[in-house]
């Protein structure tokens, strides 16, 4: 595969754990972002990452090595020229993400996959920022998804055949496990994920059980590999706001309408690992992913 190269735009949490997936799979990496910062960020993210998983033995030193070589960083978009997948992983903002794929039609070739990683927007609204929105297609990868197996793929309106099997293709290369799902708001995952997540800080902050025993419980007894808590400090509780509330505004149901609890560590800034701080503390923030 090293012949192959992948792009990742957006260098935040979601795109340096979508990076992470990308270089550990044999492909030349490239993370970029508007932000020379946030850039370098993310490739510590990513090296941090692999280093760490060398530390634990779930891969070797040299593969981890190779893994980090595969990556680099970039802040033109014209940088991303020779890519062969393009994933976008910016901010949940519909003209931010029109505007993006608007700017790779002049720079990417014309079999270029492009990919988003939105949960809470219309693919079809992002793809017609694109004059070739055959080729674009949402594929949501699971939180964490170094450590997630599942992307959630969702074909446009105008979505080609040809795009959405070459996208499963490219997810079986990468070990991933795809499930095809609609365009709409939250596809599946979400769907289920952000009401039961919102009931369960509800329960914390009626005082149902501590962060504690209420993971215990999720783990103990169904049987989930991570309690919530623990997952929603992953994501980052701006995150899980943030989706919470696009979600409503598109639904209107009140169950994706986040508790108070939500807005108030957001204002105490207890955002999860990527501070130090969420519903536990962490003494090493840099482990974003649980790894």
């Amino acid at each position: 595969m090293s012949d192959k190269i992948v792009a990742v735009v957006g260098a935040g949490t979601m795109g340096s754990g979508i990076a992470i997936v990308m270089a550990r799979s044999g492909y030349r990496t490239i993370l970029n972002d508007v932000d020379a910062d946030r850039v370098e960020n993310g490739l510590a993210t990513v090296r941090d990452f692999l280093a760490h998983s060398a530390e634990l033995g779930k891969m070797s030193r040299p593969e981890a090595d190779a893994a980090a070589d595969r990556l680099e960083g970039s802040t033109d978009l014209g940088d991303l020229a020779p890519a062969d997948v393009v994933v976008e992983a910016v901010f949940e903002n519909l003209e931010v993400k029109q505007d993006l794929f608007a700017k790779l039609d002049s720079i990417v070739s014309g079999r270029t996959l492009l990919h988003t990683n939105t949960s809470t927007l219309s693919v079809t609204g992002i793809a017609s920022g694109s004059s070739h929105s055959e080729r674009v297609v949402g594929t949501h990868y699971c939180n964490p998804a170094p450590l997630m197996k599942l992307v959630e793929v969702a074909p446009g309106r105008h979505t080609a055949d040809w795009a959405l099997e070459a996208t499963r293709e490219f997810l079986t290369s990468l070990n991933k496990t795809s499930v095809v799902t609609k365009d709409r708001p939250g596809f599946i995952v979400n769907r289920f994920l952000i009401p039961w997540e919102n009931s369960v800080i509800a329960a914390l902050d009626a005082g149902l059980g501590t962060v504690e025993s209420i993971d215990a419980a999720v783990t103990g007894a169904l049987g989930h590999p991570m309690g919530p808590f623990r997952l929603l400090d992953i994501v980052g509780l701006d995150i899980h706001q943030q989706v919470a509330m696009r979600l409503y505004e598109q639904l209107r149901d009140p169950k994706f309408y986040p508790p108070p609890m939500v807005d108030r560590m957001v204002a105490a800034g207890d955002l999860g690992r990527k501070v130090g701080r969420g519903f536990y503390d962490y003494a090493d923030s840099r482990q974003l992913f649980g790894s």
